[in-house]
């Protein structure tokens, strides 16, 4: 399988943030700000998802429907 890559340059809050960290820092740190760029995506997620719900007007009954209907356990089946 051939793999393809990206070879676009760094952004200018790439690069800045390399230069923030071009020190030794204690791993506590380290974790804490992984911890807060996590918490910071997944806030960004979630409004995303609701955007998009609200956007397409998709409602509770749409996802029982599609739990009810849920193609993937019926996957497993097929090649036994």
């Amino acid at each position: 399988m051939k793999t393809t890559h990206h070879t676009t340059g760094l952004n200018a809050i790439q690069i800045g943030l390399l230069r923030m960290f071009d020190r030794q820092i204690p791993d506590e740190d380290v974790l804490e700000i992984k911890k807060i760029i996590v918490k910071h995506l997944g806030k960004k997620l979630f409004e995303e998802v609701d955007r998009v719900v609200e956007e397409k007007g998709i409602t509770s009954a749409d996802y029982e429907s599609l739990e009810a209907n849920d193609l993937r356990s019926d996957l497993g089946q097929a090649h036994e």
